[in-house]
């Protein structure tokens, strides 16, 4: 008997992407409700369709283009027959400030799930939004602060959180004109509160 059953195929696709990260948005782990799956999350066939974090809310992060990305490793031995995936963002921010540092610290500090919004575009016009660390949460846990040496150099931060999971990363479902993570099945109909600044 089979231990998973494949439910399709894939072909090109005639359109093109676009690679990158556009905005990232952290949540503190624990301020999720838990209705399900204990983390305030719903996933339905690899798909987010319901967030809970009622009285919470998610901070954004605007990135300068072409400084981020995510990466989901798959971790799998034949050998124990086990499987597991590493999902992990890099992004950096630039210019060093005394509120950045303070954050930097906070990051550090917090167990958090994040949410990529990429540069690549739904068939509605959307921005594709990705959900890391759903079960076990994601950590700050590399980067460097730099001042740069020569006048042109970056001046900034390079932050990389990870995380480890049993399943993939998921997609959020897709979000309507109000923007993103504002999906009308979401904290019971409010959309996610989002914090800019």
């Amino acid at each position: 008997m089979a231990c998973t059953v494949l439910t399709k195929g894939r072909g090109l696709d005639c359109s093109r992407s676009l690679g990158g990260v556009k905005n990232v948005y952290f949540g503190v782990y624990d301020e999720f409700d838990a209705p399900t799956d204990g983390t305030g999350i719903i996933v339905s066939s690899a798909e987010v369709t319901d967030i809970e974090m009622v009285g919470n809310n998610v901070y954004k992060y605007a990135l300068p283009k072409g400084t981020a990305s995510v990466t989901e490793t798959i971790n799998g031995s034949t050998e124990a027959g086990t499987i597991y995936y590493t999902p992990s963002i890099t992004i950096q921010l630039n210019k060093l400030t005394k509120e950045d540092q303070n954050e930097l610290k906070a990051l550090g500090q917090s167990k958090l799930i994040v949410f990529a919004e990429l540069n690549e575009r739904l068939a509605s016009g959307n921005n594709v939004i990705l959900c890391l660390g759903i079960k076990n949460g994601m950590h700050l846990n590399a980067g460097s602060n730099v001042s740069g040496a020569a006048w042109a150099d970056r001046n900034g931060y390079e932050w990389t959180l990870d995380g480890m999971e049993q399943e993939p990363m998921s997609m959020v479902a897709d979000y309507p004109a109000s923007g993103p993570l504002t999906n009308p099945a979401f904290n019971s109909g409010a959309g996610l509160t989002i914090t800019t600044s």
